[in-house]
């Protein structure tokens, strides 16, 4: 009898858990109950990763910071590469100066700190301009950018030639290629539109003089005169900010270099004179030019069939000897490109 009873009283509390387990209020309060648990597990382990985490990175702080400073400093002295200063040369003129490279110590040990797992030694480099800049050698032509620099310019004198204006700069356009288009004031005058959409395409727009005269037979005065009333169609009309000077079939003096001097500009010559105005045959242009290209090079042409028609096979050419094209004003700079260089452990 007593055994009878027990069963029944065990049934019935069964009965009634699975009842109120089934309830919306005590079914919300297992949930509920479930939840927490998880969250608190999940939480506990977060807690323990991020703990893992810091105390490697204070480890990285603590332990191997020296090891790694050390580590740079030795690579920065095999990879520091020195500044080369502007200099005078017999025959070349002027010759700008070349930033030199070096590794940032500080940001490249706070790179590396950034990573939890090295396997490589990421550098970051920065540029070291040089003692001697292009502008403290004087009154100065220049004919040739530094040759430590892989690049070379083309500059292209316009007096006359619309006609094969066109071509040039679809060629340009297509190679990647910016130029440098020194203008003779008079035709600049008359063609300021086309002078606008040279500029559009991001080419470099300066001075040429402004009615092609021998600049070694001018006056102070003319000379002056020559030079300001390009320069102030170039700021006027085009809103260019001009620093460089092309006098007009390379003829010049002293006080030609001077006066440019005193209106902050450059005189640029050339180093390789494509001679496009005698009408040589474009393929005798592209010989030339394969054959004495060299880096800091700058390469004299005009709008004229010869030159349009040689003009992409010359951009080619120079690419091919692994020489990038830029502006004067980029060529005859220090500026070399930044650097960030990965090295396996």
């Amino acid at each position: 009898m007593e055994r009878l009873q027990v069963v029944i009283l065990c049934g019935l509390f069964v009965t009634a858990t699975l009842l109120l387990y089934k309830s919306d209020s005590i079914g919300a309060f297992v949930q509920h109950s479930e939840q927490q648990y998880t969250n608190a597990s999940a939480a506990n382990f977060s807690n323990k990763s991020k703990s893992s985490v810091d105390t490697m990175k204070q480890g990285l702080q603590n332990g191997d910071r020296e090891e790694l400073l050390k580590q740079i400093q030795a690579e920065a002295a095999k990879r520091n590469i020195a500044p080369v200063d502007a200099r005078l040369d017999r025959v070349w003129k002027a010759i700008p100066g070349y930033n030199g490279l070096e590794v940032d110590v500080e940001k490249s040990v706070a790179l590396n700190e950034q990573l939890l797992f090295r396997n490589q030694l990421r550098l970051a480099m920065r540029e070291v301009e040089p003692a001697v800049q292009l502008e403290q050698l004087g009154s100065h032509p220049v004919y040739k950018g530094n040759p430590m620099k892989t690049m070379v310019s083309l500059m292209i004198n316009v007096a006359w030639g619309n006609e094969f204006l066109p071509k040039m700069l679809k060629v340009l356009e297509e190679e990647q290629v910016h130029a440098t288009f020194f203008f003779d004031g008079s035709w600049l005058k008359q063609n300021i539109p086309t002078a606008q959409l040279i500029k559009e395409k991001g080419h470099e727009l300066s001075n040429h003089a402004y009615s092609h005269k021998d600049m070694s037979k001018l006056s102070r005065a003319q000379t002056l005169a020559e030079i300001s009333k390009t320069e102030k169609l170039l700021t006027n009309e085009l809103g260019v900010t001009n620093r460089l000077f092309a006098p007009p079939s390379g003829d010049f003096n002293q006080a030609t270099v001077d006066i440019a001097r005193e209106l902050k500009l450059t005189t640029i010559l050339w180093t390789l004179d494509t001679v496009d105005w005698q009408k040589p045959q474009p393929s005798s242009i592209i010989r030339k030019v394969a054959s004495r290209v060299e880096p800091g090079a700058l390469i004299l042409m005009h709008p004229t069939y010869s030159s349009s028609e040689a003009l992409q096979e010359i951009i080619r050419t120079i690419k091919r000897k692994k020489m990038k094209l830029g502006t004067v004003s980029e060529l005859i700079s220090t500026n070399r490109i930044d650097e960030v260089e990965s090295i396996t452990q």
